[in-house]
């Protein structure tokens, strides 16, 4: 299947990085900014974010969609709640818009067999750190069903990792990176917690 190209797709340089299925909340407030969120509601469609990095912007994005306006000002401003669709490659920039713009590639993954044994270590990664941070326990059925995408989601990762899963086009691939960042991010509340419990034991931890 030939990946999808588009032209004219709206792009919001940022100093963040989306992954699909990822919400994200947006104050929109430069006109040319106003402009293109009120033509996306308007025809129901889709605009990207690209991270603005402080070395160059990456040319791998995420298609995002309006989910929810939070709020209008009178003078046109917005706070909006987008989500995260479908990554894409920008193979052209232009400046015929209001905004920003370019042509655009959506990209598609390689056809691969999913490798179950990745998925069950994704997994099981996963369900351990949601439970550690928030004592909830995810319906199995529900757990075995997610993407790496839906899972890394809901997870604050650092802005290189988000933008490795945007690079991969293998869900196998991005399987083993977030299972590696689960146990990463494991471990680093269970430091938090051995802090906290030396602290309230008179024991001093600085964080600086």
């Amino acid at each position: 299947m030939p990946d999808r190209v588009v032209r004219d797709f709206p792009l919001f340089p940022l100093g963040i990085v989306a992954i699909p299925h990822e919400l994200v909340p947006l104050h929109i407030f430069e006109e040319r900014y106003k402009t293109m969120i009120g033509e996306c509601l308007e025809r129901a469609s889709e605009f990207g974010i690209i991270w603005a990095a402080d070395d160059g912007q990456r040319p791998v994005g995420c298609a995002m969609e309006v989910a929810e306006v939070l709020e209008r000002m009178d003078d046109g401003r917005m706070n909006i709640l987008a989500r995260g669709t479908r990554p894409f490659r920008i193979v052209d920039e232009h400046a015929d818009l209001p905004y920003p713009a370019g042509t655009v590639e959506f990209l598609v993954d390689k056809d691969e067999p999913r490798d179950e044994g990745t998925a069950d270590t994704a997994h099981e990664a996963y369900s351990e750190l949601v439970e550690q941070a928030t004592d909830r326990t995810l319906d199995p059925d529900e757990l075995a069903a997610m993407s790496a995408y839906e899972m890394a989601a809901t997870v604050d990762f650092g802005l290189e990792a988000k933008q490795g899963l945007l690079d991969l086009r293998s869900e196998n691939a991005r399987l083993r990176l977030v299972a590696r960042l689960f146990r990463a991010a494991l471990k680093r509340l269970a430091f938090i917690e051995r802090a906290q419990e030396r602290a309230r034991s008179n024991g001093k931890v600085r964080f600086r």
